[in-house]
């Protein structure tokens, strides 16, 4: 566990109010490396343990209330617990979790996934997203008889090899631990809203596809312009190249059809999840059929090529499907999306405001139903405007300082308040005015423990 300063009152009184979680984290770390399960959830000294959860807020071990902007890592745009998805598991539990076998369901959460995103003219579903970048990169390579893969500088798209660098360092492109070198190699990465820089990468021989996060870096943490968007879709149709969107946290988010429908794009290959599956394990790849067909038996025997292999024991599983059926046919026929949205966009005025009156150079900015604190580490003098424009380096924004992020998060922790780590967090479609305004409250208290122990 974290050393805590003994004169932070901060660290010290989240210790006070935590002690069932601060016991979970002595016993998590004699089974887990960190004491954790995911990298996002590392907090100093230790996270939260979470008990319970429903709507926009959840319990920890200790009895305390959040409201919640973790929001099942994005998956969760109709809060915890919605009822009609939760009957829809319910029903599905009673039949089996794991057929091993075909099922009706699989067939009507495709149907579903089409009507929602014309792009999908075929469908493969995976148990996560990263499973779907990793397919669609395989695709791809297959598609094109090609093998370097263009990536932007900051993007995340999963844990996995051709992933695992020039997120939040080795941006030169050097692989991280135990990432093989050989791999890094077929990795271009290219510099985000960049046209001339990113047209310089796309004209290297081999390029089977570009993949991008079409809101930006870690779901615009560092944003992309729509602008830039359709210029990479006109370079890489010129040559060829496989226009790849990663819609893991965006797809059913940003609007029914994801952030390709908000922007008019319909890129070759898109990755899903979170939403897809409505909360549970689970991921999809859908895109053009003549790429899509490199998986179909048939195709590719009729077409002379290699079939593309893809297995999946939990590909499609029945309890993903039934909640991913109930929570895209809400997405599809209410305004969830826009209730998300102009939640954000209410909670991000209301954060600029509040912060300018506490005189500390943060930046709160974001689009559609997300929200970033910059904690602005160096005390540059940006606005949202310019960030969200596109004129602050991505080196800035990725460059925040982790140990004033880590004081923020439990200093609104201590309000009654849960940030995801960026800090920040997603919005969802039942999140209230009372939740805005103990969010705001509880910020401005996070900023005043801040200053008192002279961390700011």
């Amino acid at each position: 566990m974290a050393t805590v300063a003994a004169s932070s009152r901060l660290l010290e009184a989240y210790l006070q109010r935590t002690p069932g979680s601060r016991r979970w984290a002595e016993r998590a770390r004699g089974v887990f490396p960190s004491g954790i399960t995911h990298d996002s959830r590392y907090l100093e000294p230790y996270p939260l343990y979470i008990t319970r959860a429903t709507g926009s807020h959840k319990w920890d071990v200790d009895g305390h209330e959040y409201v919640d902007y973790a929001g099942g890592h994005g998956a969760l745009l109709l809060g915890h617990n919605h009822p009609q998805v939760v009957a829809a598991m319910a029903e599905q539990l009673a039949r089996g979790t794991h057929y091993g076998s075909s099922h009706e369901l699989e067939v009507r959460w495709g149907e579903t996934v089409q009507k929602l995103m014309p792009s999908a003219e075929r469908v493969r579903f995976t148990a996560s997203g990263t499973e779907s970048t990793l397919l669609a990169l395989r695709l791809a390579r297959a598609f094109t008889g090609r093998t370097k893969i263009v990536r932007f500088l900051g993007h995340f798209h999963g844990w996995h090899d051709h992933m695992a660098f020039g997120v939040a360092s080795r941006f030169d492109g050097t692989p991280s631990a135990g990432v093989v070198p050989g791999i890094a190699s077929e990795i271009l990465l290219a510099p985000p809203n960049d046209v001339a820089g990113t047209r310089q990468v796309l004209d290297q021989p081999g390029i089977a596809a570009v993949i991008i996060e079409p809101t930006g870096a870690s779901w615009g943490q560092v944003p992309v312009q729509a602008s830039f968007l359709h210029e990479l879709q006109r370079m890489a149709a010129e040559r060829g190249i496989v226009l790849i969107f990663d819609e893991v946290i965006t797809g059913f988010r940003c609007s029914p059809g994801g952030a390709q429908q908000c922007v008019g794009i319909k890129p070759d290959l898109t990755t899903l999840a979170k939403i897809v599956a409505g909360g549970m394990p689970g991921g999809a790849l859908v895109g053009r059929r003549d790429i899509m067909e490199g998986l179909d038996f048939d195709a590719a025997a009729k077409s002379g090529r290699e079939k593309v292999v893809h297995q999946g024991t939990f590909n499609a599983n029945p309890l993903a499907a039934a909640a991913g059926i109930a929570t895209l046919e809400i997405v599809g026929s209410t305004d969830a999306c826009d209730r998300a949205n102009q939640y954000a966009a209410r909670l991000r005025s209301a954060l600029r405001e509040m912060i300018a009156a506490e005189s500390v150079p943060w930046v709160v900015y974001g689009t559609y139903s997300g929200f970033h604190i910059f904690t602005n580490p160096q005390g540059l003098s940006i606005t949202a405007d310019d960030i969200e424009q596109c004129r602050v380096d991505y080196k800035v924004i990725k460059s925040a300082d982790r140990a004033t992020n880590h004081k923020l998060r439990i200093g609104t922790l201590l309000h009654g308040v849960e940030l995801f780590s960026w800090p920040g967090g997603p919005t969802s479609a039942v999140h209230s005015d009372d939740d805005l305004q103990q969010t705001v409250d509880a910020v401005r208290g996070a900023i005043r423990l801040l200053k008192a122990d002279g961390a700011i």
